[in-house]
């Protein structure tokens, strides 16, 4: 219980271990569809973090009585498609009511206990790969602001839905001991918890980062949500920054992430035949930095 993985393993034969994992949310956009869509795919990607593959869901849903009925069906179709693409059965759920919405999936998926992804598992010399830009955070929170442009939320829309069913695969393929899905503590939070529990340091590069395209407009106009704020609060000590690198690009790397991609350590000698394997699989993949002796977290630029 002292780990700080993205779910519960539950050893039940020497081959096969079940892993279990919940998550729900308000929503973060404004279509029912797209909304159900996004929080069966973030629930859903603690399990591919592990390295498993879901095979069950469970619907938790919290609605207001009011809330017209088509708008209610429209979020649990959304959520009933994504895990249909995913290949995972929804076996029912529970609903109550509540003032807002709040919709997301108990998820149950098997993996060989062997084979369990950890944050604990990076080894120095690792380089480190993520699957999403960055940048979720402050557009989505400039579309509850009414300052985002529609092009920018069909984006971000995008990639927030997209499954990390192929960046899962990267990892079982290429037989990988380290990963975490990056989420409401940010790429930075969720990487110093991965230095720590390695007992490594993470050097990354600004440049080698990617973002969402206009993610930096959304930063200089300051579209935050408080997560991120939390996350610079409490993970800041442990990270730090080329004293060139500027306070909005600094919070878009504490940027809270809905759905955000995985964060993989990859072995140096597998990096190129693990990015061409994404190639094939039009699974986008970025390295973004490498593990070293030490600790926390250092930013060039």
């Amino acid at each position: 219980m002292d780990g700080p993985d993205d779910a519960a393993v539950w050893k039940v034969s020497e081959d096969q271990a079940v892993v279990i994992t919940t998550d729900f949310f308000t929503p973060v956009v404004d279509t029912p569809y797209e909304y159900g869509a996004i929080a069966a795919a973030n629930s859903l990607s603690d399990v591919y973090a592990m390295g498993a593959t879901p095979v069950l869901a469970l619907n938790i849903a919290a609605l207001p009585p009011d809330l017209p009925l088509e708008v209610s069906s429209e979020i649990l179709r959304g959520g009933a498609e994504k895990c249909l693409e995913a290949g995972v059965v929804v076996a029912g759920g529970h609903t109550i009511q509540d003032k807002e919405p709040k919709f997301g999936l108990v998820v149950v998926g098997l993996i060989h206990p062997q084979k369990i992804l950890t944050k604990g598992g990076i080894r120095p010399g690792d380089v480190m790969v993520i699957t999403k830009p960055l940048g979720f955070g402050a557009t989505t929170t400039a579309l509850k602001q009414g300052k985002a442009a529609p092009e920018d939320v069909q984006e971000v829309i995008g990639w927030m839905s997209r499954l990390n069913a192929s960046a899962g695969q990267l990892a079982r393929e290429f037989d990988l001991h380290a990963a975490t899905d990056i989420t409401g503590f940010s790429m930075l939070g969720h990487g110093v918890e991965m230095a720590q529990a390695s007992g490594v340091q993470l050097q990354l590069s600004l440049e080698r980062i990617p973002l969402l395209k206009n993610a930096r407009k959304y930063a200089e106009l300051w579209t935050f949500p408080g997560g991120s704020s939390d996350n610079r609060l409490f993970y800041g000590q442990f990270v730090q920054f080329d004293p060139q690198i500027s306070e909005e690009d600094q919070m878009l790397l504490f940027d809270a992430q809905t759905s955000g991609g995985l964060m993989l350590a990859v072995p140096p000698q597998k990096v190129n035949d693990l990015l061409a394997r994404a190639a094939e699989l039009n699974q986008p993949a970025w390295v973004i930095g490498e593990a070293q002796t030490g600790s926390g977290i250092v930013v060039t630029r």
